[in-house]
């Protein structure tokens, strides 16, 4: 079964604290207490989205991480690729692993397509979309419209 990691799910909960303080930044210590994520594993995460330069860091007093773009430029693609690899159901998509029966296979098109299809969804989500969710009635209202555009 396909399953996205943990390590995927806490960046996104981290990028989202990152994208409400935007413009200024915000601390470890702030996006640890807000989203209950230990501070050794979040500073390793935040490591890897700082390689991926989706953000900067800065230490000191006044210190903390800030988003290097803005948030409608970044989407939850940009942020569980670098952490996750690509989207990838099934091995015989996977460019790294491949699978010799990919012609004669019936169901090949079927992965390939719900991989796209994930993909999509992920590269349509912004952060700026995040922050404007409020309610339950906005979260359904953005998720129908967001399924609707990948079909």
């Amino acid at each position: 079964m396909f399953k996205l990691s943990t390590k995927g799910r806490y960046a996104v909960r981290a990028m989202y604290e990152i994208a409400k303080a935007y413009p200024n930044g915000v601390t470890l210590d702030q996006i640890s207490d807000y989203q209950e994520i230990s501070r050794v594993y979040l500073a390793q995460i935040l490591n890897r989205l700082r390689q991926a330069r989706l953000i900067k860091s800065s230490r000191g007093p006044g210190g903390g991480y800030v988003l290097r773009r803005l948030p409608e430029e970044i989407s939850l693609y940009d942020i569980l690729e670098p952490l996750e690899g690509p989207v990838c159901i099934a091995s015989c998509i996977d460019p790294t692993e491949g699978c010799e029966k990919i012609e004669d296979c019936m169901v090949y098109p079927i992965w390939k397509k719900v991989a796209q299809y994930i993909e999509c969804l992920l590269k349509q989500v912004k952060l700026s979309d995040l922050l404007k969710i409020e309610t339950e009635k906005d979260k359904k209202k953005f998720v129908d419209q967001l399924t609707a555009t990948c079909l």
